[in-house]
């Protein structure tokens, strides 16, 4: 088999979580080897997720967009977008703090619509 990645992978048992539909559906997989470039990862399901999703591995800190280049009925591979040699992956609290701001923003232009539509 030819080998096409840049970096080797390591072997590794994390946990990580796969989100989709604008971080609304979400599932649990394993990961069994990561760069950082991607990723191998494990979980029920496989055919029934896009193509592009976010990923995460909570316990290195680590949230990214990525893409999925194969998968099989219980496994996948991804690669990680925009991902550079100086710039790797998004710390999770980064990411975390974007999406509570984001929805604090939504709240707070829902309620500045409300009041205006009351004068």
């Amino acid at each position: 088999m030819l080998e096409r990645r840049q970096l080797p992978r390591n072997r590794v048992y994390y946990g990580g979580l796969v989100t989709f539909n604008g971080r609304n559906s979400t599932i649990a997989c394993a990961v069994r080897n990561f760069s950082m470039f991607g990723a191998k990862i494990e979980f029920e399901g496989a055919a029934l997720v896009p193509d592009e999703v976010d990923f995460e591995i909570e316990r290195k800190a680590i949230s990214c967009a990525a893409r999925m280049v194969w998968r099989s009925h219980d496994a996948a591979g991804l690669v990680f977008a925009n991902v550079h040699e100086d710039s790797g992956v998004v710390p999770l609290a980064w990411a975390r703090k974007l999406r509570a701001s984001e929805r604090a923003n939504r709240r707070l232009q829902s309620r500045l619509d409300q009041l205006l539509s009351e004068y």
